[in-house]
């Protein structure tokens, strides 16, 4: 199995004013995006193609919002990528440019 072409742990998901679970996972993996919750249970997933990946107005630096079959998330990464060695999420921004990427859309 290829490694991950992007994981993020500890992910608070959300949609609108419901959280979904607060040590989530993001996962970006052959081609796909998947969101688990804290058992590793699939809440959601969809071809990277299909999915918009953004940054909400208005809204603190370590959140980010992933439209998938209909469904807006609400992502809570980190402010700032973890020092090497250290855990934590990584950055919205990163994850960001890693659907994009993943897609094929630019970075």
């Amino acid at each position: 199995m290829a490694e991950p072409e992007f994981t993020a742990k500890g992910v608070r998901i959300g949609t609108r004013l419901r959280s979904l679970t607060r040590a989530g996972q993001v996962r970006i993996n052959d081609g796909r995006l998947e969101l688990l919750n804290s058992y590793g249970s699939e809440i959601d997933s969809a071809p990277v193609q299909a999915v918009r990946a953004s940054k909400p107005w208005f809204a603190a630096d370590d959140r980010a919002l992933a439209d998938l079959n209909g469904n807006r998330y609400l992502l809570t990464l980190g402010e700032h990528d973890p020092a090497p060695g250290e855990p934590g999420p990584p950055a919205a921004r990163r994850f960001i440019e890693a659907v994009r990427r993943a897609a094929g859309r630019g970075g």
